[in-house]
């Protein structure tokens, strides 16, 4: 059956513009109102997701042509169609950049691009840019326009006079008589408004006390602009019809064992869709943390997934119960699967990007050292017995170890990096973040012991 609901995919003309924002203040304006918000997010990232899960009740799913298939990616927005009165999906980086873009998405799925673009030192220029995106790629469907960081009314009225009429879609938008649908309102500069950043990207959400405060005052301001005074109906002009998929069938291959997820403020790079292939697969899920020293939950796998064990190292050294549980299990020969953050403190040693030494688990010969510019970047491939396993890398630290690799995955790209797969007796360890929904039958093996 087919469903419809409205849909917007949020873009820019570049990173830094502000999508983020206005993604997770319009989920949680309509939230507020007692609507059911899905957002999803395109590329592989874990930090936006926990803003918008925060601001809109609901888990948030990665989207990204490549990374899930387009079956795949299909399937979760026909469910969220299915269950939801408005679908939000925020872009990555520029609407044009990466193979595949936002923008490849927007066409072929036909959902409609609402840019934002920060105009806080452009005037009439700003039209110019609505141009380019909205006709730049033709067939691309277009909402509107969002300026971001505007100044005063008085800029904010230059900015609207520079987006011509005659590019500005098919009239009125409902129920706002006299309102261009290409200018869709303008956001003040405003430093509460910014959500703030580290390295990776955007803080945590769960790790900032007034993060709901923050996105209550976004969703004030954003209430009072053409685009926040739409009511259901005046959504309805961005309805998108989504049809279904047939069903992938996945074997159970993991019925019965129990995996243990690592999940705090140091491990916090999971995406809500490996743990439902877990699920898929039969196995039970059960979470510790690191960080509280937990020792680890009776179990026959641990998965450590990504996270910042770089700004917890000290209190992960300190930790005795869960490093000792972590050396038993491996001893009994029980599989380990760490990616990126969380191989980094199986190592010997963590130097941090001050230059200080902290000694680590030691469960892997080798030292890690954080770099002060990013070290890699990129979808990759691994190639397993079981077929492609698909995912991406994405990390400040680089590794030494004697260690000789199992096997090295593929960029996808041609500047990327190949990424090594340590492993060490029932561990496996590497820079490479896996979407298990890639590979199920690949995903199980990560989990169950090799056969004698």
């Amino acid at each position: 059956m087919i469903h419809h609901a409205p849909a917007l995919l949020i873009a820019a003309p570049a990173s830094g513009q502000g999508k983020t924002t206005v993604t997770a203040a319009l989920a949680r304006l309509h939230a507020r109102q007692g609507r059911r918000v899905r957002v999803f997010k395109c590329g592989p990232d874990f930090l936006d997701p926990h803003w918008h899960t925060l601001a809109s009740g609901h888990p948030v799913h990665n989207l990204d042509l490549w990374l899930n298939g387009e079956d795949d990616l299909r399937a979760r927005l026909h469910e969220a169609a299915a269950h939801s009165d408005l679908i939000l999906i925020e872009g990555v980086m520029g609407l044009f950049d990466g193979d595949p873009s936002a923008a490849d998405l927007a066409v072929k799925l036909g959902i409609p691009v609402l840019a934002v673009i920060d105009a806080g030192s452009m005037a009439g220029t700003f039209g110019a840019l609505v141009h380019g995106l909205r006709h730049y790629r033709p067939g691309l469907p277009w909402a509107g326009v969002l300026a971001n960081r505007v100044a005063s009314d008085g800029h904010e009225s230059m900015l609207r006079a520079s987006v011509r009429a005659d590019y500005l879609g098919p009239g009125p938008v409902d129920g706002l008589a006299g309102v261009d649908t290409g200018w869709l309102g303008a956001l003040r500069r405003d430093a509460g408004f910014a959500l703030p950043e580290r390295h990776l990207g955007l803080t945590v959400a769960s790790e900032l006390p007034d993060a709901l405060e923050r996105l209550d005052a976004l969703a004030d301001a954003l209430a009072d602009t053409p685009l926040g005074r739409l009511d259901a109906a005046g959504w309805q002009r961005w309805a998108v019809p989504f049809a279904p998929v047939p069903p992938r069938p996945v074997a159970p291959l993991l019925r019965g064992r129990t995996v243990a997820v690592a999940r705090d403020a140091a491990y916090c790079f999971t995406y809500p869709a490996n743990l439902d292939t877990l699920r898929e697969l039969g196995a039970e899920l059960a979470f510790f943390s690191p960080l509280a020293d937990d020792p680890l939950p009776p179990c026959d796998a641990v998965w450590l997934p990504g996270g910042y064990p770089e700004l917890h190292a000290p209190a992960l050294a300190a930790g005795t119960r869960c490093r000792a549980a972590l050396a038993a299990h491996v001893a009994a020969g029980r599989p380990v699967w760490a990616e990126c953050g969380g191989m980094m403190p199986l190592f010997d040693g963590l130097t941090l990007a001050d230059g200080a030494r902290v000694p680590m688990w030691g469960l892997l010969p080798g030292e890690v050292a954080m770099q002060k510019r990013l070290a890699a970047l990129g979808p990759q491939r691994w190639c397993t017995p079981q077929g492609e396993l698909r995912g991406h890398t994405f990390h400040y630290s680089l590794t030494a170890s004697p260690l000789a690799p199992l096997a090295h995955t593929e960029p996808a790209r041609a500047h990327g990096k190949a990424e090594a797969v340590y492993g060490q007796g029932s561990v496996r360890a590497s820079y490479f973040h896996a979407w298990f929904p890639s590979n199920p039958e690949a995903t199980a093996q990560l989990f169950l012991p090799e056969a004698p």
